[in-house]
């Protein structure tokens, strides 16, 4: 099982330069989605455009965890957004999952709960499912969820 890169939501990167949302300060939530959930990297702007979130029982909470650890640092020109792996272990029966959603829980205005990304959590794609009393961890890649680099322009 291999789990997708994360597709940036487009108005995510909106967002960042309007300053709705602040990478340093804000608090990241990270959810799941079954296999009906559509992502739309183009039409989902804020977590209430979503479907499909698994129900709070066996150890997932609708909402999701909270992102720990997260660092928006600068390294030889590099930025990158990164945070700790998070992890739900199953509990009186299992989960299952096809998508995660990473959004930021702090924003109230103009729009509440607005998206960063989505990954598919086996690209083959098939449903990842951890049985009772195992735990259902998702990798961050090691350059983080997402780097911004750049050089001079024209």
């Amino acid at each position: 099982m291999a789990a997708d890169k994360w597709i940036i939501y487009d108005t995510f990167k909106e967002r960042i330069g309007d300053g709705t949302i602040d990478l340093d300060a804000d608090v990241f939530k990270i959810q799941l989605h079954t296999s009906t959930h559509v992502p739309s990297r183009t039409a989902d702007t804020a977590r209430a455009d979503l479907s499909n979130e698994l129900p709070t029982a066996n150890g997932y909470t609708v909402g999701g965890a909270t992102l720990a650890s997260v660092t928006w640092v600068e390294a030889t020109g590099t930025i990158t957004f990164d945070s700790a792996d998070p992890s739900w272990t199953a509990s009186g029966g299992n989960i299952t999952a096809r998508f995660a959603v990473i959004y930021d829980d702090t924003p109230t205005t103009p729009v509440v709960d607005p998206l960063l990304g989505y990954s598919l959590l086996d690209n083959t794609p098939a449903d990842v499912q951890v049985t009772s009393g195992n735990t259902l961890t998702i990798q961050i890649n090691a350059s983080g969820i997402f780097t911004l680099a750049g050089g001079e322009t024209a």
